[in-house]
């Protein structure tokens, strides 16, 4: 143990040797950068620029630019950053974690690595916990940044698109991790690439990373919306579905479970539904639901693909026949048999995007970090972040004095200890720190102190404005402030006059937190900067981590030896065993937060997949989009052929399905038929059906100018991916919610969870594919063509703002029905000839 524990201390100072002697390179140039004049100075940064164009990297400059920030931060902040702090900020250059004490200056120090980063000129986020911290920096540090002349912004809540892409322009933007995430989420969303917001992600500096990439990691960003599928919808499409019959409106194959309505089944839903023409655009939803309702039906039989129990839809596993419980059948097929049976529709709501903040923050090509407690946590930062944790000396030695725990039999004694210990510091005019878990403990103290009639400020991180003033002033005289232990992270308590000879700030803790870090963190807010402090621990064996880990024994030895309830005992054995459950409770901790990354790296994959083919979609030029609908009119139309051919038998081949497919998908009945694919291999049948679609994609080009056409691509395209993808976003979440009863059955959810997010990955891109193809062939193309959203009232869900879209209205016009005479003068109907 001795021997690991040298190994850890000794990579430390092995580093913080290196960095001591980059800081010393900084120092020396002091007296060289004070000649300098004010324009002198602001003149190295487009130096620094050129010479990084030139080919020099951020680290030949690193010496030169850190001793140009250090100077500026005199003038203008009248702040000189001491060693340590030009050793934390080489640190977060590097990509590691800066572990510097309360009060160390963590905030000036990331000026040092923004500044460099941000020569480059690809933009550096500095992210803090709040807004009021992000508001603060990006104020107060502005002002070094604009004098070396470079341009900041800041990124909040509410911001209009406009001024958030304005905020993500700048040099260095700050901002809460929250609006990041959910920046990029929304941007993945959007129908015009000039409404995207931040650019391609660089390098990111958090502050308390410890609590952005540890603590919040368990809560991914969500954004949830209301889908364009109305209840009624699936009501309508189920009763139109009971009054068709097998063979005349619609065919059925047995092999692919596909069923297709025929040309009397589509005139009968436009004389059902009171539309002209059911492939219009406007009738996605429309076809949609008719085609699922048909589905469900046809191919979805009770009992053998699906039971009903307890009033909801359950699936079989069609391999092993158990039931998949929590899994749905994705793209609305679920509500079309929730409809066929009669039950409640489920589900309106959905989750629309996704993502955690550990694969957030792993996008970024360079990530550092700061906070005053990160050392525990190390194994997670290197095995998920890659990330070193380097702990920065103190600038001056810590006096604070850390008393061991005062251990009491039960809550009452305690609290009674603890408000005996408040009032007696508070009567000489000691300021106090008291920390409390929970806000409900806060609030029980709070009321003991009104008994009291001790005046104090409960801060329970209900208001992050208030809450940075109360903090600010905990260290005046006579000052009680309570508090949970994560509020006031990222401001310092600065001593009042007179405070000092008092002994300093008093921190009481009411209960140890779960996690090692926290309580660290609680104690470091005394003692900053060489000042003096005090810090204690009052513990009960009611509390909750003394009762998760056997304070029962404990307990009775305390009652045997008649000890009452204001009898402490101070013991480092208590003391060791406290600290052995919370490295316990970090240990399950952390497997928890692997295990979530787990889950999320599989809709990571598929989620670059999707967003990076829609920038393609949203970024294209003229043919690159038509090639890219080619490709999977193509992969679409070889799946079909395979399936109906694979019998090595050419009699058994259904190349009557095949012809039914692309008259209900692609071609007219004129434009091809059976007689045209006889005797031909697979590969020819797909590439005589295939001709035929090209050919009837240039008579659709000739009638409409190439951006009208290019457009009519761009819409089809986004509203078939956004819909897809969007429903299966929602069905990996279902699956996410009940894959864990798969362990019941000695099966690896998470394996499961791999296996079967593939699957129907694969289901939604060929789904996506069959879409399109049969509404880019079948649809009539029209000049009022719009994106539009496929959702509305989104909402951000893990802390951000409500966003509405708006929705455009639709320009109507006087449009020809599919039966009338197609104006045109050919005498055909309009479905037969300019309207295929």
């Amino acid at each position: 143990m001795v021997g690991f524990l040298k190994k850890i201390f000794g990579e430390n100072q092995r580093k913080l040797k290196k960095l001591d002697k980059i800081a010393q390179e900084i120092e020396a140039l002091e007296p060289e950068y004070e000649r300098l004049s004010d324009e002198q100075l602001k003149e190295k940064t487009e130096q620094f620029k050129e010479r990084y164009a030139n080919g020099e990297t951020l680290d030949d400059l690193l010496v030169e630019a850190y001793a140009v920030v250090r100077e500026g931060s005199k003038r203008v902040l009248n702040m000189r950053p001491f060693k340590v702090q030009l050793m934390g900020a080489i640190a977060m250059h590097e990509g590691n974690i800066a572990e510097m004490k309360t009060g160390e200056g963590k905030t000036l120090a990331a000026t040092l690595p923004a500044y460099l980063n941000a020569l480059s000129g690809k933009g550096v986020h500095v992210i803090t916990v709040n807004d009021y911290l992000a508001d603060r920096d990006a104020t107060e540090m502005g002002q070094l940044f604009e004098f070396l002349g470079l341009t900041v912004g800041l990124n909040t809540a509410g911001l209009s698109k406009e001024e958030k892409r304005e905020a993500y322009q700048a040099d260095i933007t700050y901002g809460t991790n929250n609006e990041f995430g959910f920046d990029y989420l929304r941007d993945n969303m959007v129908l015009y690439k000039e409404q995207m917001v931040q650019r391609p992600l660089n390098f990111a500096i958090i502050d308390e990373v410890d609590s952005i990439l540890i603590d919040e990691a368990r809560t991914p960003l969500i954004i949830s919306g209301t889908a364009e599928k109305s209840t009624t919808l699936y009501i309508q499409a189920n009763a139109f579905v009971n009054t068709l019959t097998r063979d005349k409106d619609y065919t059925y194959d047995e092999k692919t479970k596909g069923v297709l309505l025929t040309e009397e089944g589509i005139n009968k839903a436009e004389r059902y539904f009171s539309v002209d023409n059911l492939f219009d655009l406007e009738h996605v939803s429309l076809t949609h639901h008719i085609n699922q309702a048909l589905k469900a039906h046809m191919a979805m039989h009770r009992d053998t693909d699906y039971i009903v129990k307890d009033g909801q839809v359950v699936i079989i596993d069609q391999f092993t026949g158990r039931y998949m419980e929590g899994r749905r059948y994705s793209d609305g097929l679920h509500q079309a048999i929730e409809a066929k049976e009669g039950l409640p529709i489920q589900n309106e709501s959905m989750t629309l995007a996704s993502i955690t903040f550990q694969n957030y923050f792993r996008m970024y090509n360079k990530l550092a970090g700061m906070t005053g407690t990160a050392k525990t946590e190390e194994e997670e930062f290197r095995n998920i972040y890659n990330m070193e944790v380097i702990v920065i000396p103190t600038n001056k030695p810590v006096i604070r004095e850390d008393k061991p725990d005062m251990i009491y039999k039960t809550m009452d004694g305690k609290f009674r200890a603890v408000i005996e210990e408040i009032k007696e510091r508070h009567e000489k005019g000691q300021p106090v720190l008291v920390g409390t878990v929970a806000v409900e403990t806060s609030e029980h103290i709070s009321d003991l102190l009104k008994k009291e009639r001790i005046k104090h400020n409960v801060l329970n991180a209900k208001n992050h404005f208030r809450e940075a003033e109360i903090i600010e002033q905990a260290g005046q005289k006579g000052a009680v402030t309570i508090a949970t232990n994560m509020a006031g992270r990222g401001t310092d308590i600065k001593l009042g006059e007179g405070v000092r000879e008092l002994g300093g700030l008093a921190v009481i803790g009411t209960e140890r937190h779960e996690s090692r870090r926290i309580d660290n963190q609680l104690r470091g807010r005394s003692g900053r900067q060489g000042d003096p402090g005090m810090s204690q621990f009052y513990l009960s064996m009611e509390d909750e981590l003394m009762r998760r880990f056997g304070s029962d024994n404990l307990k009775n030895m305390m009652d045997r030896l008649g000890m009452d309830d204001s009898q402490p005992i101070e013991s480092k054995m208590v003391s060791r065993a406290v600290e052995s459950a919370q490295k316990r409770v970090e240990g399950n901790n952390f497997d928890a937060r692997k295990t979530i990354l787990a889950y999320d790296d599989v809709l990571r994959e598929q989620r670059e997949i999707i967003y990076k083919q829609r920038f393609e979609v949203i970024d294209a030029e003229k043919d690159e989009i038509r090639h890219i609908i080619e490709n999977m009119i193509q992969s679409s139309l070889e799946r079909v052929v395979h399936l109906h051919t694979q019998d090595d038998d050419e009699e058994n081949w259904n190349l009557k399905a095949i012809i039914e497919h692309a008259h209900a998908n692609l071609l007219s009945p004129e434009d091809i038929d059976e007689k045209d694919i006889l005797g031909k291999e697979p590969e020819e049948i797909t590439e005589t059906i295939f001709a035929k679609v090209k050919e009837k994609y240039d008579a659709k080009e000739e009638e409409m100018t190439p951006e009208q056409m290019r457009e009519f691509e761009k819409v089809i395209l986004l509203r078939t991916v956004d819909t897809k993808w969007m429903a299966h976003i929602d069905q990996m979440d279902q699956l996410r919610q009940g894959i864990h009863l798969r362990a019941y059955g000695q099966d690896d959810p998470l394996h499961e969870y791999q296996i079967e997010g593939f699957n129907m990955f694969e289901e939604m891109i060929a789904s996506i594919e069959d879409e399109v193809a049969k509404y880019m062939m079948k649809a009539q193309v029209r000049d009022n063509l719009q994106r539009q959203a496929v959702v509305k009232n989104t909402k951000a869900v893990s802390g951000g703002q409500k966003e509405e879209k708006k929705r455009r209205p639709i320009v109507r016009k006087n449009r020809v029905g599919r039966n009338d005479p197609c104006p045109c003068g050919s005498g055909k109907k309009y479905k037969n000839c300019h309207g295929k």
